[in-house]
């Protein structure tokens, strides 16, 4: 065999060897990019995952922060009332009709309020908004017991509605410090 001719073998072996290599390479070099592929859409997702995760808990604790307010508005809401017409109805005066229905509404905006707030939990939070419910409602009941007596004798019982009174506003008090631990909590659960 000449050295010509073992050049031309060598080089056919060589250019052999090249495309077989470039093919391997190939094949590899696609595999690695559909996996890199794969683990980038797999990151994309998962970051989009967590971004929706993390906007849905913002927006739960947003709604959270809401029901609160509203829950603790309609409570001054009930309130004021309360503190108002009680000096009348201890000096001897009655319900009339008007602030017998403005009790009322009160009354049902502050239930209202509380099943608003039992959508959005958590759970501590809703059982003090029902036990502050529970409470109004029974000093609110308990002062038209006695307006419905003659309020200003002295054979009134008014302890009933001293009592409940004072029940409604310790359970406000835990209402505001449960309510407001759950507010400054980063970490707070969405259910």
């Amino acid at each position: 065999m000449s050295d010509s001719t073992g050049t031309v073998v060598a080089a056919v072996i060589a250019f052999a060897a090249a495309v077989i290599g470039a093919f391997i390479a190939g094949m590899y070099a696609k595999r690695g990019a559909e996996a890199g592929g794969r683990k980038a859409v797999e990151a994309a997702l998962a970051q989009v995952h967590g971004q929706a995760a993390a906007e849905h808990w913002q927006w739960v604790r947003s709604q959270r922060h809401q029901a609160f307010a509203a829950l603790l508005e309609a409570y001054a809401a009930l309130d004021e009332v309360l503190v108002r017409i009680t000096p009348e109805v201890r000096g001897g005066a009655g319900l009339d009709e008007a602030t017998g229905r403005e009790l009322r509404e009160r009354t049902v905006e502050l239930k209202a309020k509380t099943s608003q707030l039992a959508l959005w939990g958590p759970n501590e939070a809703n059982a003090l908004a029902y036990a502050m419910t529970g409470k109004s409602m029974a000093a609110v009941g308990a002062l038209m017991q006695v307006a419905g007596g003659s309020s200003s004798s002295p054979s009134v019982d008014w302890s009933g509605f001293d009592q409940a009174r004072s029940e409604m506003t310790q359970v406000y008090a835990s209402f505001l410090q449960g309510a407001g631990e759950i507010i400054r909590n980063p970490l707070q659960p969405v259910r």
